[in-house]
């Protein structure tokens, strides 16, 4: 009886430990789908709570507030190890006779061969500054408008800087200017062409922070039609988290972020995804985009699906996401 009853405990044992491993993300279904962090609702609302603050005065460009705005972000990166690809981790520009300032990371592929090629990851961090005041309230915090997206590429980039688990090279770039017409994403890419950098492909995060309805997908990209990069997303993540929102050619939000300044420089799929679909959210460019009206559950739930997508995705052993034809 002694000699089964040790026999059982080995088994269990064993048990507990193939369970274990799949959920550290060392092994688990499909060969690596396991994450090894989970983002959580916290994470994502403590830096949010801070880019949509008052302190930050609707982080304008060259304003004081987009100045802390950059500096809470390059701590971010140093933190979590998230090394800066240029000299410093900014790359600064000019507006007229303002200056601004894109925050630039870089966390290095593990294949030797693939990490030559970079996937850009992006949002951007700059706001309006002030809008029409509500109730004595003249700040417009941008919490959607583009924080949240922001903290998506940091949370991206805090995950494959610990789990190193991407054989291409990230570049986490976060940008300011913006609103100002796409002149730090357009100084952005076109440094990097300068440097003939070999990018495969470009995502932006632009205004994640709400859910949609249950009946339509997760999120949609724009310009859905350019390039495969929705299908082979949903293929890794294995469920329709990118679909097709019919309004996106009717309001061009290709043209309209920061994506369209690196498919005019390199020719890639370079899209942005959004949850935000004009009927989910009221606050668009107003005062009442505040961190509190975020879904902070949602948020970690979209960090953590493109996590998975985007894993299979770049560690593909072939460049997988092409251009269409048009």
């Amino acid at each position: 009886m002694k000699q089964i009853l040790s026999i059982l405990a080995i088994m269990l044992l064993g048990s507990c430990v193939v369970k274990q491993k799949g959920n550290d993300g060392i092994s688990g279904k499909d060969g690596g789908k396991s994450q090894k962090i989970k983002i959580s609702a916290q994470d994502v609302k403590t830096s949010m709570e801070y880019l949509a603050s008052d302190e930050l005065q609707g982080r304008a460009t060259g304003s004081k507030g987009i100045e802390k705005a950059a500096v809470f972000i390059e701590n971010f990166f140093k933190e979590n190890n998230i090394k800066s690809y240029f000299e410093t981790y900014r790359d600064t520009f000019n507006v007229g006779e303002l200056v601004g300032y894109n925050v630039v990371g870089v966390i290095e592929g593990n294949d030797p061969n693939l990490k030559n090629e970079f996937i850009i990851l992006g949002g951007h961090y700059d706001h309006i500054g002030k809008g029409k005041e509500v109730n004595g309230d003249g700040i417009a915090n941008g919490a959607n408008d583009d924080a949240s997206g922001t903290i998506t590429a940091m949370e991206l980039g805090r995950y494959f800087s610990k789990s190193k688990t991407n054989k291409r090279s990230i570049l986490i770039t976060l940008y300011d200017a913006e609103e100002l017409g796409l002149k730090g994403s357009s100084h952005l890419a076109k440094r990097l062409k300068d440097e003939d950098l070999n990018v495969y492909a470009m995502l932006n995060f632009e205004m994640v922070g709400v859910p949609r309805s249950s009946d339509k997908s997760m999120a949609y990209i724009s310009g859905y039609d350019r390039s495969n990069f929705a299908p082979i997303l949903n293929k890794y993540a294995d469920e329709e988290i990118i679909g097709f929102f019919p309004k996106a050619k009717d309001f061009q939000l290709f043209f309209r972020s920061d994506n369209f300044p690196f498919y005019k420089a390199f020719n890639i799929p370079a899209q942005a995804i959004s949850t935000f679909d004009f009927t989910n959210f009221d606050y668009y460019h107003h005062v009442d985009d505040e961190a509190d009206k975020m879904d902070y559950e949602h948020m970690a739930n979209f960090i953590n699906k493109m996590i998975v997508a985007l894993e299979g995705m770049m560690n593909a052993s072939t460049k997988e996401v092409i251009l269409n034809d048009e």
